[in-house]
């Protein structure tokens, strides 16, 4: 079992990381801090950077991330890799949105900062990495929570 303070300099260690990737340019399908990345490209590269590889190959995705057939194949890949995430949003956890209530969850972030003042860290088009406060119109379109394992996956 780990600890409450090897928790928190976890947490602590992936936002730090994250905010290193502020600035990064968007660049579909691109996971190259300072050079281009993409949402997911951002949880990639913080994943490479906790454990020093890849989770898995990811495969050619379009802007739409599957919504045309309908699967969830974001989600999916998460669950794959992540740990579902219970109790109060808490900084260093992954957020994947779905961003119309009728469409499939395609957008990740990483939580920077918990209640009472919420803000997330997520490479957006058009923006590249930024933090936004994660405000009433980001929180509910919430789909789920993941935390990265703190042991090294094998």
């Amino acid at each position: 079992m780990i600890d409450t303070q090897q928790n928190d300099a976890f947490r602590r260690r992936i936002v730090a990381e994250a905010q290193s990737w502020m600035g990064t340019p968007y660049r579909h399908q691109a996971a190259r801090k300072g050079a281009g990345t993409d949402c997911l490209g951002l949880i990639r590269g913080l994943w490479r950077a906790l454990y020093g590889f890849e989770p898995e190959q990811v495969p050619a995705y379009s802007w739409d991330w599957s919504e045309p057939q309908g699967e969830e194949r974001l989600w999916a890949a998460a669950a794959r890799h992540l740990v579902p995430a219970h109790g109060p949003i808490a900084p260093g956890q992954v957020v994947l949105f779905r961003m119309r209530s009728d469409a499939v969850a395609k957008h990740l972030g990483i939580l920077s900062a918990g209640d009472p003042d919420p803000h997330f860290i997520h490479a957006y088009a058009h923006m590249g990495v930024v933090e936004s406060a994660l405000a009433s119109p980001w929180r509910r379109r919430i789909a789920a929570r993941f935390d990265f394992p703190q042991e090294v996956p094998s």
